[in-house]
């Protein structure tokens, strides 16, 4: 069947249901959810029963582009600075010296057991190399995973930021397989361009966008998330032209905001975790699609072989050296190796080969899919088994719940007092989200002429309004008066 513009809204509706419902359920047998999202878009594919015929890489591409854009941009918005912050030089060489250690390695690999050659080889290990926003994200979210000694956040913050760098290692070695007579070093200024250009265009963008959310006065709630789609798109893309790179500028300005006062941050947040959900199925979905079993079969033998030795020899090498210079438990860095997920961002990455009409652009294709399964079915599927393993999970009774699950999902305060807006208060014709209130407090109420308000991060403070302020310790609402009062802490 082919897709018309009649039937696509109804065959994409009827697969998106069918995914979900799937997905309900799939945990029960322990099959990750983006698993069966990619089988259901086989099976509806050209080789499935649905006989839908796609083989479109570059509108796979886009799709792919624009799905990463909202998982990337969810994953940063989700990421509390304070947890990361203890982690962040064992993320930052995790994803870019581990990355580029893991598509070394495995690229020599290909190269020593199949007719490829060398650039091509370094080409399929640079496109394999990132470990999966998407597939680590949901997995581990999903089986709500307690981890030890900052592990998640680790985790986290290394699939969030290391996909740029397998970006630019694609990007350069698909130049050298279609430039043979190129040398290697002349990559190295396309990876310093990519870095640092996208790395400050984050930090600039994520500043302009909070001033822009915050100054903007839109005159529905629901604007400020769409507000907030077109700042992340611009962000994308005005890096990319300025030749920087636009996942990495997109993750770190997701980051930045999402450790700020915000007006309406709670439905911003809650719209962002529902979209990256949606994006997450239709780009498994998509490339399920895209794929045609038939062709994958013949490269099941390699793929299997090439899949094996990234999960058990291309990533330990490439964790372990890469952690080599930090104090960590061994039991730790093993964990860190095994949760080395391989996704659909590697199956979006093939599809550059295929735009680019290099000769073994199909192979690769093939054998990355390959990869991606393999990886998603047994380090997926076993991630809590291994976290038990090496002593690394927390028990469920001591699980925490982080601040922005507070925040996301209303859990209530240990206690609430009340606070009277007087006339020496700073707070006094003053907005809510320029209070700075701490993060593990926030107001609930506002009793204002014997009536009662539900504040937003716009709402002004009046003078003799009463809030009424939820916290979890006496410390807490020394901050919050400290802030309507501006008194020195």
């Amino acid at each position: 069947m082919n897709l018309t513009i009649e039937n696509i809204l109804l065959v994409g509706s009827l697969l998106l249901f069918v995914s979900i419902i799937v997905g309900k359920t799939s945990y029960k047998f322990g099959v990750p959810t983006l698993l069966l999202f990619l089988a259901i878009g086989m099976l509806a594919g050209s080789d499935g029963i649905g006989g839908i015929h796609f083989n479109d890489p570059k509108i796979a591409q886009f799709i792919g582009i624009v799905a990463l854009n909202f998982i990337l941009f969810s994953g940063g918005l989700d990421t509390n600075w304070k947890s990361v912050k203890p982690i962040l030089r064992e993320g930052i060489v995790l994803s870019t010296i581990g990355v580029f250690l893991t598509a070394i390695s495995l690229g020599t690999f290909v190269w020593l057991i199949t007719d490829f050659t060398i650039y091509e080889s370094m080409l399929l290990g640079s496109i394999v190399s990132s470990t999966d926003a998407a597939a680590v994200f949901s997995i581990l979210r999903s089986k709500s995973l307690a981890l030890k000694t900052n592990l998640r956040p680790t985790l986290e913050l290394e699939s969030g930021s290391n996909d740029p760098m397998a970006y630019v290692l694609t990007i350069a070695f698909l130049t050298l397989v279609i430039n043979q007579d190129q040398s290697i070093f002349s990559i190295i200024p396309l990876f310093l361009q990519q870095m640092i250009l996208g790395a400050i265009a984050g930090l600039v963008f994520g500043k302009l966008s909070k001033f822009i959310i915050n100054k903007i006065k839109l005159d529905f709630e629901g604007l400020y998330p769409a507000l907030v789609i077109a700042l992340m798109f611009i962000t994308f893309s005005a890096t990319d032209f300025l030749g920087g790179n636009g996942f990495l500028a997109i993750y770190i300005c997701a980051v930045y905001l999402g450790n700020q006062d915000l007006i309406h941050k709670k439905t911003i947040l809650k719209m962002y975790d529902g979209l990256a959900w949606i994006m997450q199925i239709v780009l498994f979905l998509t490339l399920g699609l895209l794929v045609f079993p038939s062709q994958v079969f013949p490269y099941m033998g390699i793929g299997l072989l090439i899949s094996l030795f990234l999960i058990i020899i291309a990533r330990p090498i490439s964790v372990f050296l890469s952690l080599m210079f930090f104090k960590m438990k061994l039991r730790r860095r093993f964990y860190i190796s095994w949760v080395g997920l391989r996704g659909a961002v590697p199956i979006v990455f093939a599809t550059y080969p295929l735009l680019a009409g290099i000769e073994k652009a199909n192979i690769i294709f093939n054998i990355v899919f390959f990869i991606s399964v393999t990886s998603v079915l047994i380090q997926g599927t076993t991630l809590s088994i291994v976290a038990k393993w090496l002593h690394v999970a927390l028990p469920e009774k001591v699980k925490p719940i982080s601040e922005i699950d507070k925040f996301i999902l209303d859990i209530p305060k240990s206690s609430m007092k009340e606070f009277e807006i007087l006339n020496d208060s700073y707070a006094v014709n003053r907005r809510i989200v320029d209070l700075h209130f701490p993060k593990s407090a926030f107001i609930i109420m506002i009793k204002r002429h014997g009536e009662y308000i539900r504040p937003g991060g716009s709402t002004l403070i009046e003078l003799h309004d009463i809030l009424m302020v939820l916290a979890d310790s006496q410390e807490d609402f020394l901050r919050v008066d400290n802030c309507l009062s501006k008194r020195p802490e």
